[in-house]
């Protein structure tokens, strides 16, 4: 009696590399941001260690160009803050929602 017309059939689990989501992305980034607020240079210069990392994902095809272009864009405005814009950005809750353009350059919020 091994017959059952209702057996699962036992499938292969592939364990390929997820590739990470927009939303990991950003989270990624504020998390770094946050855990220096109060040392705005220091965040910045992990900043340019993760534009390095976004770059290297692009290339492997795990960033998709628009969303490198986001965060470049995000970078870019976290690069050139002083310590009160960069608390202005850190605060400002559109920034880190997924399709922020930002094209006036201002922390708004």
């Amino acid at each position: 009696m091994g017959w059952w017309p209702f057996k699962r059939k036992r499938k292969v689990i592939i364990d390929d590399v997820h590739i990470k989501g927009t939303r990991y992305w950003l989270t990624e980034l504020r998390e770094v941001c946050e855990r220096h607020f109060d040392n705005h240079a220091e965040g910045q210069r992990r900043i340019l260690q993760m534009q390095v990392e976004w770059r290297t994902a692009n290339a492997e095809d795990e960033v998709d160009a628009e969303l490198l272009q986001g965060l470049d864009r995000r970078a870019y405005r976290l690069l050139k803050a002083d310590g009160d814009a960069w608390l202005a950005w850190l605060d400002n809750e559109e920034f880190w929602q997924p399709g922020w353009r930002g094209d006036d350059g201002e922390p708004s919020g």
